[in-house]
């Protein structure tokens, strides 16, 4: 089971790694041509091509806008996300204390209760039962009984 677990947060590790360097490949490539774009020499051009070229800033400007304004909206989210967990780790406390509690109570008569029964069951090899109850003084004094089938000599 743990070798499934194991394998499947790999699995999860290595798909969110591959998200993140997709996520950055597109932010550095998007980067490199706004940058290219500020950096065209836009002096030399005929006002036509200028206009042009303003009217890609504020396009640009705008979907830029909306991408803070989504990273905003998920930082939001992930610090709202983040406070419920915390308050979920504060309610659930005093049940995880009460689960302690029992662990404990429960260990200690473990280790220090000793109740004291007597061996009701013994198994033996061919499947039979016997019992055993007592040993008193006088079962003590027998002697064991012959089970190899032959009687004593006389």
């Amino acid at each position: 089971m743990k070798q499934i677990f194991d394998q499947l947060l790999q699995f999860l590790q290595q798909g969110i790694a591959a998200i993140f360097k997709f996520v950055q490949l597109v932010w550095t490539w998007s980067i490199d041509q706004i940058t290219k774009v500020f950096q065209a020499p836009w002096g030399d051009w005929p006002i036509w091509k200028q206009i042009l070229l303003a009217l890609v800033l504020a396009a640009v400007a705008y979907a830029l806008f909306v991408a803070a304004m989504r990273l905003w909206e998920a930082g939001v989210a992930v610090l709202a996300a983040f406070a419920s967990l915390l308050g979920a780790l504060v309610y659930t406390l005093p049940s995880i204390l009460i689960a302690g509690v029992i662990a404990l109570g429960g260990l200690w008569a473990i280790n220090n209760l000793n109740f004291k029964m007597p061996n009701i069951t013994v198994f033996q090899g061919d499947g039979s039962t016997t019992t055993t109850t007592t040993t008193s003084n006088d079962n003590r004094n027998r002697q064991p009984a012959d089970t190899t089938g032959q009687k004593p000599a006389e």
